[in-house]
Parts: structure tokens; C-alpha cells; sequence
């Protein structure tokens, strides 16, 4: 389980920006029984948290000697620097069950690809989930090695989920497939006349020439 040490924190407002600055990530925890608590993080540890753990994954988060199980609920970025610069953490309970959305990892090579020169589409990148928090998978995979024609399709329902995992949305929905791949049309650019375009700057000329002096 991923780990994150917080500390409650009474500064807000504006102020906040002086705890960026000294590599304080302010953030909010809430979700449990109790009211909603203004922490901070270290910057540095929280960015490696994410990066491994992502969104759905849960948190050991320590605040004050006292450990509560948390999701990454939403991450604010800086327009600028792109640094994390506000998190909200949610609390869960182990013995409930919770909907995150499970990024897909997709895996293996396509006979449609390499043989038929198909290409593949991605129509989903993560799937809608529910699980209790113990269930709950850093990512699914998600095979392409039985793709073999240039119609073939993988389904929700032909995914291979962990015990304990089921998907929120139809069992019918494409997460893939291959289409056949669109030639390139090359335009064909008729070719340049280069002796009308000489007799036409031959005529502009003379056009000139004999044209009357302006006064």
C-alpha cells in the first residue's frame, strides 16, 4: 500500500502560496464521519505517490499519528508550471464498495496489425469500476493478441477482471478494435504549362511598354 505522512494546517486563502514555496502541497481530506480537514503534503512524496499510485489506488495517509485509508479524489495543476498545486483526498471505508475509473493497459501485438496491416483503435482508455478498496487493481490489462481479422473488436465483457472487480457500464461496449487502413490519396497536380507563362509575361510587357505615360 502507497503512503503519504500529512500535517493539519490552519493557513488558507492566499496565504497558502507561501507553503508552495516552501515545498508544502496544501490539500483537503474528507469523506469519513468526521468534517472535512485542511492538511498539507510534502510536494516532492506526493508527486511520487501519484505518479505510482494514480488515482485509484488507495493511500495510507498519516495525519497526526492517526491513519486513514484515502483515494486521490482530484488533482489541481498550476497553468504555468504544471506542478500540483491542490488535492483533495477521500476517505473510504474498507468494507464498502467504490466506483473509480481504472486506467487500461493494453498489451501484446495484433495479428490484424502486423499481418493484414490493420490499425488498431482505442475506444476506451480507462474502465468504470466497482470494487471494495482491498480489490482494487493499480490497472487492467487488456490482450490484443487475438485480434485476427480487420473486423475484430474487444468488449467489456470479454475482459479479464481481478476476484472481486465488476464493470459499472455494459458488458457491449467496444474498448477496441481494428479497422482497415486508409490508404493515403495522392493528389495528382497537373503539370505546368511553362509556355503560356511566357506568353503571358511576353504580352504583360508589351502591354506595358505601348501603355501612355501617366500624368
Amino acid at each position: 500500500m502507497f503512503k503519504l505522512s500529512a500535517k493539519l494546517r490552519d493557513i488558507l486563502g492566499k496565504k497558502v502560496n507561501n507553503l508552495r514555496a516552501n515545498g508544502e502541497l496544501p490539500a483537503v481530506v474528507y469523506g469519513s464521519k468526521d468534517a472535512s480537514k485542511n492538511i498539507t503534503l510534502n510536494t516532492i512524496e506526493f508527486k511520487k505517490v501519484l505518479k505510482e499510485a494514480g488515482e485509484s489506488s488507495i493511500i495510507s495517509l498519516e495525519i497526526d499519528g492517526k491513519k486513514v485509508d484515502t483515494l486521490i479524489h482530484e488533482v489541481q495543476f498550476g497553468p504555468v508550471s504544471d506542478e500540483p498545486v491542490h488535492v483533495d483526498l477521500y476517505v473510504v471505508s474498507q468494507d464498502k464498495e467504490i466506483e473509480v475509473d481504472v486506467p487500461l493497459v493494453f498489451e501484446g501485438i495484433a495479428p490484424a496489425i502486423k499481418e493484414l496491416g490493420g490499425s488498431l483503435i482505442k475506444v476506451l482508455h480507462e474502465l468504470p469500476i466497482s470494487a471494495l478498496p482491498k480489490n482494487l487493481p493499480h490497472d487492467i490489462k487488456v490482450d490484443v493478441s487475438g485480434l485476427n481479422t480487420l473486423d475484430s473488436q474487444i468488449l467489456v465483457g470479454d475482459l479479464k477482471l481481478p476476484a472481486g472487480v465488476k464493470a459499472t457500464i455494459d458488458a457491449d461496449e467496444v474498448v477496441a478494435s481494428i479497422i482497415e487502413a486508409e490508404e493515403e490519396v495522392v493528389e495528382e497536380v497537373a503539370p505546368v504549362d511553362l509556355s503560356a507563362i511566357e506568353v503571358e509575361k511576353k504580352g504583360k510587357k508589351e502591354e506595358e511598354e505601348g501603355a501612355p505615360a501617366a500624368e
